[in-house]
């Protein structure tokens, strides 16, 4: 019965979410209040609700600081230099410029935000492919092909969601998985290579020269930037950030913490003045509500889920349905049908809804579930092209493509990225085959 009423419950949400009906927020907090009232758990709901609130909620406070942190990074200028020296390196050559959009698209998603990095990807690096004549088609690729590795940081959204549901940290689930982005990372450097060096046969190398106008509209930008931008303080900005990752890296203290150490310098480093502490604050707020918010309200789903045993009968019934001989392979199978998952699922749908049961059913196999959720995450570069990520809809209006004729350029070289993440994963053991 708890089994039949799991899926049930399952089926509704994700019928729900792809549907429309519901917002994920909403669906998260509601269905599964209906579905235990109908179980029968009415008077023990509330507790489970608050305990799984509270064993999400250090991701939640990751989260915000994360966003956060990044946000006022991007305010300060900490990447101007770089786009700066990518453009003048760049100059006509496809090639350079091709790597140049990729590079730049890797280091801007570090704020796992796949608006903000096709943004100023394209505002950079548009003029560029315009002038040369490029295949804008390329533009809308090397960046997505970016944000399908990089959207794997904890703070992008799937490791969150992965964490939060099978109740993991970052140091137990992401950072094992760096070797496995930087395979990932060199595999869109060499997609970008081979579609520059494509570039370059057919269009040369170009020398570029701007118009009066063209400058004067570049100065009048760099004019608006300039009330936020802290170029004075951009190597302590550098060194900060710096020693953020390499105390995501070494462990120096839980994730939670080190953001919120982390932002209150930054804020104190670029916006002393309290006015412009809470003008930065307040700019960053919406992007960090909306994920967070569905941080915790995955804690009413997860708590209800868990408290209730459903998950556990749920898993059951899947055990009884996968041949012995390929229950102790459940790592690479999670891994490989992750891919078709997260592209006709939201990562909402997916992971709090899938992985949970996944992570049961592997466990009766000996199966660590840290295994599944490193796995869960490896169809990321897939997930990035469906129609469910509102993101790609500003890139592709942005460059001027077609879906459909972007979806044909980019499903070989995305599925590519995810192969190539799946062997890494696997060769340097943080996921059994």
């Amino acid at each position: 019965m708890l089994s039949l009423l799991g899926f049930l419950m399952m089926a509704v949400f994700l019928y729900l979410i792809m549907t429309k009906r519901l917002s994920a927020l909403v669906a998260l907090i509601v269905v599964p209040i209906f579905f235990a009232l109908i179980g029968g758990f009415g008077a023990e709901m509330g507790a489970m609700m608050l305990e799984g609130i509270a064993k999400i909620a250090p991701t939640g406070i990751m989260l915000l600081f994360a966003i956060l942190y990044f946000g006022i990074m991007m305010d300060a200028g900490l990447f101007d230099p770089l786009i700066a020296k990518i453009l003048k390196l760049a100059k006509g050559d496809p090639l350079k410029i091709v790597v140049g959009t990729a590079v730049l698209s890797m280091l801007v998603a570090l704020d796992g935000d796949g608006t903000t990095t096709y943004m100023i990807t394209v505002s950079a690096m548009l003029p560029l492919y315009k002038r040369l004549g490029m295949n804008p088609l390329i533009l809308a690729v090397t960046p997505m092909l970016s944000m399908g590795v990089m959207n794997m940081t904890p703070w992008g959204g799937p490791t969150a969601r992965a964490m939060s549901v099978l109740h993991l940290d970052a140091s137990e689930l992401f950072t094992p998985l760096i070797p496995t982005m930087v395979g990932g990372l060199i595999w869109v450097i060499a997609v970008a290579c081979i579609l520059g060096m494509r570039e370059r046969k057919r269009l040369g190398v170009a020398e570029i020269q701007y118009t009066a106008d063209e400058r004067m509209a570049m100065s009048e930008q760099a004019a608006a930037a300039d009330q936020l931008n802290r170029p004075k303080r951009l190597w302590i900005n550098l060194l900060l950030t710096c020693a953020l990752m390499t105390g995501l890296v070494m462990n120096w203290m839980p994730l939670p913490v080190l953001f919120m150490v982390a932002t209150a310098a930054a804020l104190l480093i670029n916006y002393p003045n309290l006015q412009e502490q809470k003008e930065r604050i307040t700019a960053h707020a919406g992007n960090a509500l909306t994920v967070v918010s569905m941080v915790f309200a995955a804690g009413i789903f997860t708590g209800i889920l868990t408290g209730t045993k459903m998950v556990d009968a749920m898993s059951n019934t899947l055990v009884s349905l996968i041949p012995e001989s390929l229950g102790t392979h459940m790592p690479i199978l999670v891994a490989i049908t992750s891919l078709p998952f997260t592209y006709f699922m939201s990562n909402d749908a997916y992971y709090f809804g899938v992985v949970p049961i996944l992570a049961e059913a592997a466990a009766s196999y000996g199966v660590d579930p840290v295994e599944i959720g490193r796995a869960s995450i490896l169809g990321q570069p897939l997930h990035v092209l469906s129609p469910l990520y509102a993101a790609q809809y500003l890139l592709l209006g942005m460059v001027g493509v077609d879906y459909g004729e972007n979806h044909r350029f980019i499903l070989k070289w995305a599925c590519g990225t995810s192969l190539v993440m799946i062997v890494t994963a696997v060769l340097t053991g943080v996921m059994s085959f």
